[in-house]
């Protein structure tokens, strides 16, 4: 109970924050009263006992959140008949109970027994990770997993899929807490060192000073991007040797190559229309998907952006006029932080723009499908999907929590040519990379 507040407070003193000796009593005092279940009751809680001016309350703030705010932590419910099974595995019972007050006990107690406090380079991220999953019990979990699984039994190949699952998303969680510990403290790090564990972090977990090195490192991705996309048009234009025609051509000439046959590879031009989620529930990534939009509109031709929460507008020309600054602010300041609407922002998009789809289109949807209980109207994405040469959707949560209260993601899958997570630049990078050589293709 005690491992997880002992954890926080030290980030929050290396924050700044004065926390006294009685000041640490009250807070364990008072958490032992609201417990760690309700997340924003023990935020409030604690800075009622820790912060103490507004300066405080803002560094409280940015220290709760990136200690406490596990986005993954919400693990969907089974939606086929409930799970009771007695099993060995305190970890396997747990994530079968989905007793979610164990497991971030369990997660933060094995993080501070693990010294996760203690990691200061990049290349620690895996190990400390392991060690946390290690003292959780993840080998019992494993072999919890493989025993249900050697029956031939229906159902308990049914609870092994369940607990692999999680398994999963239970590692993604461990890595969560060392990253988050890791970004405040990593400053000094070499600059290649630095970038790298940039490209490769959660973007929520990113701290606020690296977002001009994150710009710097999205820009020179685009860039790559497009440079190689541009050696591909050279290439295509030139074309390859093709030796069987050659040689067949050339055979009076014993084989002599002296007329040669090319073979063609045409490159279609990617037409792309961009929607980027701009709402509050992913406020802590768009800043950094609508830097990856403006990026790529500066560095690939025929990009048409949108962004939307409950409604959409088009950002094409904000983007292409305006410095970032002033393109995100105008963006935010229309749209930002509003509860997202989904059908009506699909709507939007079909009424004014639908038109423009065609077999050349792709049209790439960046957000976390949550539609407030609102009307999500599939059958636009039908329809586009129906029209579009590709839909892709890259969403900023992790697989298990798709469907998850909310969540409509379930439903849009069967629309979507691709579906996958995109919540770290790699993935940002990988998807656009995938974007520009769908364009290649054979003559």
């Amino acid at each position: 109970m005690k491992a997880p507040l002992i954890g926080f407070l030290n980030v929050a003193r290396n924050a700044g924050i004065a926390i006294s000796v009685a000041e640490s009593i009250e807070a364990f005092e008072a958490t032992e009263l609201v417990g760690y279940e309700d997340r924003q009751l023990l935020k409030d809680t604690l800075q009622l006992v820790l912060a103490k001016d507004d300066d405080e309350r803002e560094r409280f703030d940015q220290c709760f959140e990136r200690y406490f705010g596990l986005a993954n932590l919400e693990l969907p419910p089974d939606e086929r008949a409930p799970i009771d099974a007695q099993v060995d595995s305190t970890l396997a019972q747990i994530l079968l109970d989905d007793d979610r007050a164990a497991l971030i006990r369990a997660l933060f107690a094995a993080a501070a027994e693990a010294n996760v406090s203690d990691v200061r380079l990049f290349t620690q991220i895996n190990r400390y990770a392991r060690r946390i999953l290690e003292i959780m019990g993840i080998a019992g979990l494993e072999e919890t997993i493989a025993r249900f699984r050697a029956t031939g039994n229906p159902e308990d190949a049914r609870i092994a899929e369940f607990l692999d699952e999680r398994r999963r998303a239970v590692a993604e969680l461990a890595r969560d807490i060392v990253e988050r510990r890791l970004a405040p403290t990593a400053g000094g790090a070499p600059e290649a060192a630095r970038d790298e564990f940039l490209r490769d972090a959660r973007l929520i977990n990113v701290d606020r000073r690296d977002v001009e090195r994150m710009r710097g490192i999205v820009r020179a991705m685009a860039r790559r991007l497009a440079t190689r996309y541009g050696r591909l048009h050279r290439r295509a234009r030139r074309g390859r040797l093709d030796v069987r025609r050659t040689l067949r051509r050339n055979i009076a000439f014993d084989a002599v190559p002296f007329r040669t046959a090319w073979r063609r590879v045409r490159i279609e031009k990617p037409r792309i229309m961009l929607l980027c989620d701009v709402s509050g529930s992913v406020a802590a990534l768009a800043h950094f998907l609508l830097l990856f939009v403006y990026a790529l509109t500066e560095e690939v031709a025929d990009v048409r952006s949108f962004a939307f929460a409950n409604r959409l507008i088009e950002t094409s020309e904000i983007f292409e006029t305006k410095s970032f600054e002033e393109a995100i602010v105008e963006v935010m300041d229309a749209l930002g932080f509003r509860s997202s609407d989904y059908g009506r922002s699909l709507g939007d998009f079909e009424s004014a723009f639908a038109d423009a789809v065609d077999r050349r289109t792709t049209v790439v949807i960046l957000g976390d499908g949550r539609s407030n209980y609102g009307e999500p109207r599939i059958d636009v994405l039908k329809h586009l999907y129906e029209r579009a040469k590709r839909v892709v959707w890259l969403n900023p949560e992790p697989r298990v929590s798709w469907g998850l209260d909310d969540s409509v993601m379930l439903r849009y899958l069967p629309y979507c040519h691709v579906a996958t997570v995109c919540n770290r630049l790699r993935h940002l990078e990988d998807a656009v990379e995938d974007l520009l050589e769908s364009g290649r293709r054979s003559a």
